[in-house]
């Protein structure tokens, strides 16, 4: 029974993955779904109920039935011949993205986490919403595209904005990342184009540092992050050289309600991030289903990847 890992090319935390799968005697299989259909093919058939057949990608053959769980790790892109138009490329794309992603979604083999879940848990007004009913803490939030309901919302107090979805986007040929953001004057006395979007607003929470949460399964790895620099104490992403880390215990209610909420999304895997005010108040902020542990495993040397690889090991049954 092979365990399927879906993950860019170029992945370090894929790379140890497969070595730390290898060294159980498990027999994996690496794909990036931009190797489809350039570089891979599919041939399935629907028999008794249940896609039968093979995944190839000319060296390797994945036998549908063999599947006995899935590492979906943020695979790229689909990757079509270049003489394809701009409408054929969308066509192909939809298709594709239905057709191989369906049977693959179809397979009785665990998922860490099948698609479908982490397309629910990406949706930041959700996530808030779960989590207070969790019983996590959460920030006061606007979403709105008004300018007259950003100004009264941030007469209530310090406010920051943050993007909802990935932070990073290409213009002009290169890579650009959005960070939380402080309004300040001048933001609120221009607020032209907030109408032309959704916008997320949340309150600003004072903070002595903040945590991230990775959950897999029912098992927990903390890790405090202290900022040491004026950029990175407004976000962390900011400015990674000054930050330093150590891990630590998540007091219990922290740890039912990130538990609660992997359940209600139908998550076994998730990164939480938290803000920890000065009277020791944990604050949720947000959970990425797919979110990067690699370096925080490294920094508080704890076995992320050997807790994973036991799940995807195990499989379904």
């Amino acid at each position: 029974m092979t365990v399927l890992l879906l993950a860019a090319e170029h992945d370090f935390s894929a790379d140890r993955m497969v070595a730390a799968l290898e060294c159980r005697g498990v027999p994996v299989a690496r794909i990036d779904t931009a190797w489809f259909p350039q570089h891979a093919t599919i041939d399935a058939h629907l028999e008794a109920g249940r896609w039968v057949g093979e995944l190839s990608t000319g060296e390797r053959t994945i036998d549908l039935q063999s599947v006995r769980s899935i590492w979906y790790r943020s695979p790229t892109a689909f990757d079509f011949p270049a003489a394809l138009s701009a409408t054929e490329r969308h066509w192909a794309m939809s298709e594709s993205k239905l057709g191989v992603g369906g049977v693959l979604a179809s397979l009785p083999a665990l998922w860490v986490n099948h698609p479908a879940r982490n397309a629910d848990a990406s949706y930041k007004p959700l996530q808030l919403a779960t989590a207070a009913r969790c019983g996590l803490t959460v920030a006061d939030t606007l979403v709105t595209n008004t300018a007259a309901s950003v100004q009264h919302f941030a007469s209530g107090g310090p406010t920051v904005t943050k993007a909802f979805g990935a932070a990073a986007l290409i213009e002009d040929g290169g890579r650009k990342t959005t960070f939380t953001h402080l309004l300040d004057a001048d933001d609120l006395a221009d607020l032209s184009g907030v109408e032309v979007s959704a916008h997320q607003f949340q309150r600003w929470v004072p903070k002595t540092h903040e945590a991230r949460v990775i959950v897999i399964g029912d098992q927990l790895f903390t890790a405090a992050i202290h900022a040491g620099s004026a950029a990175g104490y407004l976000d962390w992403r900011n400015d990674y050289r000054a930050l330093h880390y150590e891990r630590i215990d998540p007091p219990s209610a922290v740890v039912a309600g990130v538990l609660e909420y992997c359940v209600e999304f139908g998550l076994l895997y998730g990164a939480f991030d938290f803000v920890i005010r000065p009277d020791g108040e944990w604050v949720f902020l947000e959970c990425n289903a797919t979110g990067q542990y690699g370096w925080i495993e490294d920094a508080i040397n704890a076995p992320i990847t050997e807790t994973i690889a036991d799940l995807l090991a195990k499989g379904a049954a």
